[in-house]
């Protein structure tokens, strides 16, 4: 598992928004559990839905706002997946750490 922090600026809403990524490859069935520090949202999601959360356009996933931790998100299949921490544009920091339950590939 691969993380990064990054500072974009997304174009469609013309916002700078620093997310935390992780690349994730589970296997069936697997589970990725995120633990925060703070509420934050937690997004799952393949790698052309990534590409539009990345340009701020609409794009779709799994998991959103979480105000407990740690969160369990079941993916859908198996293979590789972005997972993406964010404030949704608030000021702040927020730390997190991510794991694969069952079904690592």
């Amino acid at each position: 598992m691969r993380w990064t922090l990054v500072r974009a600026r997304r174009e469609a809403g013309r916002c700078e928004v620093n997310y935390l990524h992780y690349d994730v490859n589970v296997g069936r069935e697997g589970v990725v559990e995120v633990t925060l520090d703070k509420q934050a949202n937690v997004r799952l999601l393949d790698d052309v839905n990534f590409g539009r959360y990345r340009r701020g356009e609409k794009h779709q996933y799994y998991g959103g706002r979480a105000v407990k931790s740690p969160v369990r998100l079941k993916v859908p299949h198996a293979g590789h997946w972005n997972l993406v921490v964010d404030l949704g544009g608030n000021a702040g920091t927020v730390r997190a750490s991510v794991r694969t339950l069952g079904g690592a590939s």
